[in-house]
């Protein structure tokens, strides 16, 4: 007995990805070769698209995740105190 093996062609992508920046949409779709390597194509093709959008848009590369605020004692404003934290005691 023979086994039969049929390889079956995919009539649209297996992956397909949509993603929105700013006002952009883009869309990455990939149908060729085995689901890794579409992910990981998708992958590069995506990273590529973000790289080209923050360089039109001149988004800077480090962003803070807070904002530094250049304090000086001369502004005259009382920096808080930190909560104290009391000592429990224990009765026996």
């Amino acid at each position: 007995m023979e086994a039969q093996i049929q390889e079956s062609v995919p009539c649209r992508p297996q992956v397909k990805v949509k993603f929105q920046l700013g006002s952009e949409t883009y869309s990455v779709n990939r149908n060729t070769g085995i689901l890794s390597e579409q992910v990981v194509s998708i992958k590069e093709e995506s990273m590529n698209i973000l790289k080209d959008f923050i360089t039109r848009h001149d988004v800077p590369n480090d962003v803070p995740d807070e904002l530094v605020e250049n304090s000086s004692e001369d502004d005259g404003e009382i920096p808080e105190k930190p909560p104290v934290k009391l000592k429990k005691t224990k009765f026996t």
